[in-house]
């Protein structure tokens, strides 16, 4: 065999041994990078199953309380709906909606109250049905709820009981007109200020700023007993500075040295012979005696 044949044979037999080696090296990196994005992949996986499952044991809590709002025991259809209005679940409002038209009133009230922490639209129709319950609680809390509902479809019917018989209700009313801001109530919310109870009248008066787009806070916080300025003055710090120092004047030093003490300043007439003598005595802080010898000329 030639020289340049076995030469070949054995660069090409190198050749497959370097290609192996190669192979058996990059092939673990590779199954290992496969198995690490297995592993994100499982990881998302099993986090949107523990999501799903939450979601789930939630909605199963809720369907129990819903069914608990047709039990046989006043007591227990209560303590659901006082459950359901802590969930605050959405879920539950066809389940609330049916129980106005159970037969205990707190019943009807507790689902009032939480349908309107809800304000869900789809409890409108029947909260507005509630204004025209026997029980005077239950159709003034229906009022709040609707004004916290949203739902101008029921400024018709709060409308209609501006005029009830209870001052709660009527006093109730007018807050929810003048929460939903529907300019046609203005009329009776007007007619309102002639009611014969003060706190009508102070609704009333709260409704009509707020239908006329000047939504302030309710009075409860004027203070009749307070006095006004007649002359405020309009700025009286027209710059304040944005970063008061609370001490203009601070102190450098807080522990200041005193003062050295002076020392004496002696004048001398020019025209007269001083012979100065200084006797000083052995202090911390020396004195100095003068004495003049006056010769004169």
């Amino acid at each position: 065999m030639s020289p340049l044949a076995v030469f070949v044979r054995t660069l090409s037999r190198s050749s497959a041994i370097v290609l192996g080696v190669s192979l058996i090296v990059v092939n673990p990196s590779l199954e290992w990078s496969s198995s690490r994005a297995n592993g994100a992949d499982s990881n998302r996986s099993t986090w949107m199953r523990g999501v799903t499952a939450q979601n789930s044991d939630i909605e199963r809590a809720v369907d129990a309380l819903v069914a608990a709002l047709k039990d046989s025991d006043a007591g227990v259809r209560r303590q659901a709906t006082v459950a359901l209005g802590q969930m605050k679940n959405r879920r539950a409002v066809p389940g609330l909606i049916e129980t106005l038209r159970d037969q205990d009133a707190d019943v009807r009230l507790r689902s009032i109250i939480v349908l309107g922490e809800l304000k869900d639209p789809r409890a409108a129709a029947a909260v507005t049905q509630a204004l025209k319950d026997a029980d005077p609680r239950i159709r003034a809390r229906a009022a709040i709820a609707l004004g916290e509902i949203g739902d101008a479809s029921a400024v018709a019917a709060l409308r209609g009981i501006v005029g009830d018989g209870n001052v709660e209700v009527r006093r109730r009313a007018l807050r929810a007109l003048g929460e939903l801001g529907d300019a046609s109530a203005i009329p009776d919310v007007t007619s309102a200020l002639k009611d014969e109870d003060a706190s009508v009248r102070r609704a009333a008066a709260y409704a009509l700023a707020a239908l006329s787009g000047d939504r302030h806070q309710p009075d409860s916080d004027f203070n009749p007993h307070s006095r006004v300025n007649p002359n405020p003055r309009p700025n009286p710090n027209p710059n304040p500075n944005p970063n008061p120092n609370p001490n203009p004047n601070p102190n450098p030093n807080p522990n200041p040295r005193p003062h050295p003490r002076p020392s004496p300043r002696v004048s001398i007439d020019p025209h007269v012979d001083v012979e100065p003598f200084v006797h000083v005595h052995p202090r911390v802080e020396p004195r100095v005696h003068v004495s003049l010898d006056l010769k004169l000329r």
